[in-house]
């Protein structure tokens, strides 16, 4: 959690690029944090949730880097 947080503050405050975070395991995720309740007390903003991406597979969270990085990075193919 620590390095989590560490990571999005440094991000929101500019101080590290705009990569996306992805957390593996939506449903563990939204039962441990309730980021729409940071939203809604004015801790982060609305666009910071733009930064939180699930996957649940290798698959999906690469394809989730490669859109970040389209010139880059090819998505991973289906097989």
């Amino acid at each position: 959690m620590d390095e989590l947080f560490e990571a999005l503050t440094l991000i929101q405050t500019g101080k590290s690029e705009r990569i996306p975070i992805i957390l593996f395991g939506r449903d563990f995720w939204n039962a441990l944090i309730n980021w729409n309740f940071f939203v809604d007390e004015g801790v982060i903003s609305p666009e910071d949730l733009d930064l939180i991406h699930y996957a649940e597979t290798a698959h999906q969270a690469w394809d989730i880097v490669a859109r970040h990085n389209p010139e880059r990075i090819k998505p991973a193919s289906r097989r």
